[in-house]
């Protein structure tokens, strides 16, 4: 029997599929207790890219689609489209260890299926990115608008994407024929900028591609700190929205900034004695809320816990789960012109801030210097006592209308004992 098992281990060791991955898988299913919490934000709506869900039904219509997706690309092309097909064939087999060491495989595909499935799919992305770039293509968008935003949303999901050093690949042997002036990067760019979660312009200049390298990672590059970002492990709480700007802290865009989701603490330098005039200063990205906003923050929060990278966009939601608890927050932040509510509801908003960094592990954070200053600020005695004040008094029009009416009356009762004082000198 344990020679059995040792039989079957070993066949498990010397299996030439599991020597296929010289790094670590970056295209995978979600976890499930991250998945479970919103299905629909790790699912393809209308296009299904790789091999994990291939299957799905929804996805299954669209597959005729790509067929004139790489009829369109071989038109442009001045050259034998049966040439041109044959080297992308051979090209996906001479890599094909490379892109089967990229995937944590569901199914058991053959290496034609999975030659044809990225050639095609590379082809659709391609001919997809000439359709919506008005350097490469005069036609118009072949889809409706609607089907436009779902596929580029589509390409970035986490469980929906192929190499992206296969992608360049086929840029090469078929598009750079088209247009030798335009880069590939050049090509591709339109697609990650459409999913920018900050109103910030993304930066390209420093980022690169290697074998795990997809969308999805490489939007999430555009967001890499600075090596100046120091992290620190994340222990410090802060109050939120309302509660900081009760304490008289004040938000503002972030203007030029040397990171895209960088948070700033500034003070005045002099310190004064008068409490207005140390109130300190948050600079924050712009974040723009809409409907993708929640599945673009759960693929990549997944994509870092999942794989071998740092985690900056779980710290980034864990800040703003902390800044947001309710509606009155996101309306302060709204107020202040560092978020923009698309979706139209505030609560919805604080809902889904809330609900993003559910079991998700923020080891690193990014703002501990800062929520430093904020805290040691707001425990001070005046922003103290002067929060506790306005939250009391002025949280509500009802408590405003209480203080007020309060007041009259109490002018009044003195008034009268002063009246009742002079009428009994007079008498």
């Amino acid at each position: 029997m344990i020679q059995e098992s040792v039989k079957r281990l070993l066949h498990h060791v010397n299996n030439e599929d599991n020597h296929t991955h010289q790094f670590p898988p970056s295209i995978y299913m979600v976890p499930s207790i991250l998945r479970d919490l919103s299905p629909s934000s790790f699912n393809p709506q209308l296009v299904s890219i790789g091999p994990l869900h291939r299957e799905d039904e929804n996805v299954k219509a669209f597959e005729r689609q790509k067929i004139s997706y790489l009829i369109n690309l071989m038109s442009y092309i001045n050259s034998p489209q049966e040439e041109i097909l044959e080297s992308c064939m051979q090209k996906a087999y001479s890599v094909m260890n490379k892109i089967k060491g990229c995937y944590i495989w569901t199914k058991a595909f053959t290496d034609s299926e999975i030659a044809e499935m990225m050639v095609m799919d590379a082809c659709f992305m391609l001919g997809f990115m000439i359709e919506i770039n008005p350097l490469l293509s005069e036609n118009s968008y072949m889809g409706k608008q609607l089907q436009l935003g779902t596929i580029m949303h589509d390409l970035m999901l986490l469980e929906n994407q192929i190499p992206l050093f296969f992608l360049d690949e086929m840029f090469q042997l078929t598009v750079m024929k088209l247009r030798s002036d335009i880069s590939f990067i050049q090509l591709i760019k339109p697609v990650i900028v459409c999913n920018n979660l900050f109103e910030a312009e993304l930066k390209f200049d420093n980022v690169s591609f290697g074998t795990s390298d997809h969308f999805l990672s490489l939007l999430h590059q555009c967001y890499m700190p600075p090596d100046n970002i120091k992290k620190d492990n994340s222990t410090k709480i802060i109050h939120s929205a309302i509660d900081l700007d009760r304490a008289g802290v004040i938000f503002k865009p972030s203007e030029d900034p040397t990171w895209v989701m960088g948070i700033e603490v500034k003070q005045n330098r002099f310190p004064c004695l008068f409490w207005y005039w140390n109130r300190p200063t948050v600079t924050m990205p712009v974040l723009s809320v809409d409907d993708s906003t929640e599945f673009l923050f759960r693929n990549l929060i997944a994509y870092e816990q999942s794989f071998q990278t740092q985690s900056y966009l779980s710290s980034y939601s864990f800040a703003m789960n902390m800044l947001v608890n309710t509606q009155d927050d996101v309306a302060k932040l709204v107020e202040s012109k560092v978020l923009v509510n698309i979706t139209g509801s505030n609560e919805e908003v604080a809902n889904m801030l809330n609900n993003i960094g559910k079991n998700v592990t923020c080891v690193d954070s990014y703002y501990e210097q800062e929520w430093e200053i904020l805290n040691k600020y707001c425990n001070g005695y005046w922003p103290n006592h002067i929060a506790t004040m306005r939250r009391t008094y002025f949280s509500s029009p009802w408590s405003i209308i209480a203080l007020v009416a309060g007041m009259i009356l109490f002018v009044l009762q003195v008034l009268q004992t002063i009246f009742s004082i002079k009428s009994q000198r007079i008498e």
